[in-house]
């Protein structure tokens, strides 16, 4: 596999970079922040980069007013600024100096801390952007749709995992990549508890793939931690963008809902290296080949979905239930995910569609055709998602 993809980012990059003084490029590490940003700044030879966690360039920053005010009329890259969040009171009163745009990209690999730093400094300022690991879209080449398919689905999207020589050399990557993101990426970011605690957390959510969160039945098995300690856990790895919370969906039907999030582990490959599936034999042999197979669809869905969307899930007591609805504008589109060449749905799924009034509800399956079961529901092929 060669590594030459381009990011589907590219183009909202360009728009935001020419329309706000900063733009915020959040991802995890190693998720192609830093390739993103050389590429935009082919434009700008000018262009001035500098990594945070290197001390010569910190160094550079020891009077940030002053260091920012003489390179004014440059493209200032700041890679992994949320380590020095006190950049952000300096950016301000530059940024109002001269409210050019396209004057700051800031790379940062952890969303809710960077994010709440920044809002209260740069508000009105500054756009934000999410790189997430490589999608479908991004990898899949005319006549290997499946190929590229199963690779990004086995070996998730960081890529140095996806392009590995081989199954094995990418999951020693991604074990490396765990390892070193428990014991020094979230030290760095202020994170005290020890690292076999979270990995213990880690690998119990990925057990628990898809399914509903219950915080006291997880601090059980962790040997009696405390549900709002078991929540700051998760809040930790949304924010490193390494879970997903994904909300139930509410309506005022007069029906119980369930009212408790699903979790998922972002990408797939960490998902199977946290469970010790390298291969695809491992994979289907397994049983969380279900829920993989959902959570690495809702991501694929999700990354092509318009930016202003909203995502959720919807479930009743009684039985009714949606694995993703995307909110876009106010017109609701429901899908079912499903692992089989011949998907097959329940009542739940029927009357979750008349419960939402849904304009359009998809079963994504690996099939190679798309075909009807109903006026406004679709099988689709899980290649459509690109």
């Amino acid at each position: 596999m060669n590594d030459d993809y381009g990011r589907s980012l590219q183009a909202a990059l360009q728009q935001r970079m020419a329309l706000q003084p900063a733009v915020v490029l959040l991802g995890p590490r190693q998720v192609g922040k830093t390739t993103l940003a050389r590429w935009f700044a082919q434009s700008h030879p000018d262009a001035l980069f500098l990594d945070l966690e290197r001390e010569s360039d910190r160094a550079r920053l020891a009077q940030p007013a002053l260091f920012l005010a003489q390179h004014r009329h440059r493209l200032v890259v700041l890679d992994e600024v949320q380590t020095m969040p006190e950049l952000f009171t300096a950016l301000r009163p530059e940024i109002d100096a001269e409210r050019r745009p396209g004057r700051f990209l800031l790379l940062g690999s952890a969303s809710g801390k960077l994010l709440r730093q920044s809002a209260e400094s740069l508000a009105g300022r500054v756009a934000y952007l999410e790189l997430p690991p490589l999608s479908l879209r991004e990898v899949a080449r005319d006549g290997q749709d499946e190929a590229a398919l199963n690779a990004l689905w086995l070996r998730g999207g960081f890529p140095l995992s996806f392009t590995a020589q081989s199954d094995a050399d990418s999951l020693l990557w991604r074990g490396d990549f765990i390892q070193t993101f428990l014991t020094r990426d979230l030290p760095q970011l202020g994170v005290t508890i020890p690292a076999e605690t979270l990995r213990r957390f880690w690998r119990m959510t990925a057990h628990l793939h898809g399914q509903l969160f219950n915080a006291s039945q997880l601090g059980a098995s962790l040997g009696g931690v405390s549900s709002p300690t078991v929540g700051r856990y998760l809040d930790l790895f949304v924010d490193a963008m390494m879970l997903r919370r994904l909300e139930p969906h509410f309506i005022n039907i007069g029906k119980r809902l369930v009212k408790s999030p699903k979790v998922y582990v972002r990408d797939s490959g960490i998902l199977h290296c946290l469970l010790n599936l390298g291969s695809r034999d491992d994979l289907l042999a397994h049983p969380v080949l279900g829920a993989s197979w959902e959570g690495f669809m809702i991501e694929q869905i999700i990354g092509a979905a318009p930016g202003f969307s909203e995502f959720s899930f919807y479930r009743t007591a009684a039985g009714a239930e949606l694995d993703l609805v995307v909110n876009t504008g106010g017109r609701l589109t429901g899908y079912e995910i499903k692992f089989s060449d011949a998907p097959k749905v329940s009542k739940g799924f029927w009357h979750a569609c008349e419960d939402l009034g849904l304009a359009q509800a998809y079963v994504v399956a690996p099939v190679a055709e798309a075909y009807p079961l109903a006026e406004n529901v679709q099988v689709i092929p899980a290649c459509r998602m690109r």
